[in-house]
């Protein structure tokens, strides 16, 4: 089972960045549901926990714990940039191993496949989230929420499923997550040469019109027989 613990960045007393009739912290838990949405549907021996799952208010510290007594074994955390530029950046510890850096690239260019933000490149930093975290670790800063450009692609449900797809696709293939596979088609029933079937073809209160009915499908060459109920 691997086991990806997704950090939507801020939360309740503490919005994050603002601008454009945005709040960070709002778009960051869109993108992170949809992620945990599309990788528990779509990939098999995944389990996925998030540091939040609505508007609260998560310290650091109580974000990286939750993720190391887990036992995580990848910590995505995710975030809107601001102050005056555009685009898309990641972020992985400056000490990290090599391993975790394959990881970064692999995601990292996964997203840039699915939206049109200017790539900011792969980039280092000691965030807590990064520093503190026991298993390997990254960092997304999905544009620039005081960007006009960049915050009206955020206002739209479907790029911010995009953005989803991208980080899915980028972890499933940095980790090895196998796909479910679709359910077999079903053969249609098969006639059964034994089988009755049979067809009412009317129902009256009265039981002239009944025999009119019944006496017309026997002219047809169809065999009649009258039920009373």
């Amino acid at each position: 089972m691997v086991k990806i613990f997704i950090d939507p960045g801020h939360g309740g007393s503490d919005p994050g960045a603002t601008g454009n009739g945005l709040q960070e912290k709002n778009i960051t838990l869109q993108i992170a549901q949809r992620i945990r949405d599309m990788l528990t549907s779509e990939y098999e021996n995944v389990s996925v926990k998030m540091s939040r799952t609505g508007d609260q208010t998560v310290s650091l510290n109580e974000r990286t714990k939750a993720a190391n007594d887990w036992n995580a074994d990848f910590y995505l955390s995710i975030h809107i940039n601001a102050g005056g530029g555009t685009g898309f950046e990641s972020y992985v510890h400056p000490q990290s191993p090599q391993r975790t850096k394959n990881l970064q690239n692999t995601i990292h260019d996964e997203i840039m496949k699915q939206v049109d933000f200017r790539n900011r490149g792969k980039k280092q930093a000691n965030f807590h989230v990064l520093r503190e975290t026991v298993m390997d670790a990254m960092l997304t800063e999905n544009g620039f929420i005081d960007n006009s450009a960049d915050a009206n692609k955020l206002k739209k449900s479907s790029f911010i499923d995009n953005l989803a797809r991208g980080h899915v696709n980028g972890l499933a293939k940095s980790l090895n997550l196998k796909k479910k596979s679709s359910p077999p088609p079903q053969d249609p029933p098969k006639n059964n040469p034994g089988q009755l079937y049979k067809v009412q073809i009317g129902a009256f209160r009265d039981e002239e019109n009944a025999k009119q009915l019944a006496d017309r499908a026997k002219k047809a060459g169809f065999d009649v027989y009258i039920v009373k109920e």
